[in-house]
């Protein structure tokens, strides 16, 4: 969904949105639109696929994948 804010936060609250492909550019600006209002239904996504521009833009591809799971920031072993 590329251009329509109101009509992605409508999808994404009705829980029709399957695929996420985000766009992070490496910049803050402090202000600006969510993605995730306040409010929306909280769902975990599962990473599929990313990738880094020259210009370092990270693309990732996420799939929606059912209720929240909480998880941790520690590193992982084997």
């Amino acid at each position: 969904m590329h251009g329509s804010s109101e009509l992605l936060q409508t999808l994404i609250g009705a829980d029709l949105v399957d695929e996420y492909l985000l766009y992070w550019y490496p910049v803050h600006l402090g202000t600006g639109k969510k993605l995730f209002r306040d409010g929306a239904p909280a769902r975990s996504l599962k990473l599929l696929d990313t990738s880094t521009t020259s210009k370092g833009v990270i693309i990732s591809r996420y799939e929606a994948d059912g209720q929240v799971r909480y998880g941790s920031y520690a590193e992982e072993t084997p």
